[in-house]
């Protein structure tokens, strides 16, 4: 039997930190930026924290 591969668009989207986070980028900051504040554009550039809804899902697609 084959062996079970990672998704490939989830490893190229989320990384995991040194203390095992998943770590995702924010959306809405590729276009459409002129009617958003510096200040909501600035924190749209850092990374967060991926929902704890979603982790076991994630987790899964990264390590299959």
């Amino acid at each position: 039997m084959p062996r079970m591969k990672s998704r490939r668009s989830a490893m190229k989207r989320i990384k995991i930190s040194a203390k095992g986070k998943l770590l995702r980028k924010k959306a809405l900051h590729s276009h459409i930026l002129t009617k958003k504040t510096r200040k909501r554009k600035r924190s749209l550039r850092k990374e967060t924290v991926v929902s704890k809804a979603d982790r076991k899902k994630i987790r899964h697609f990264l390590l299959q």
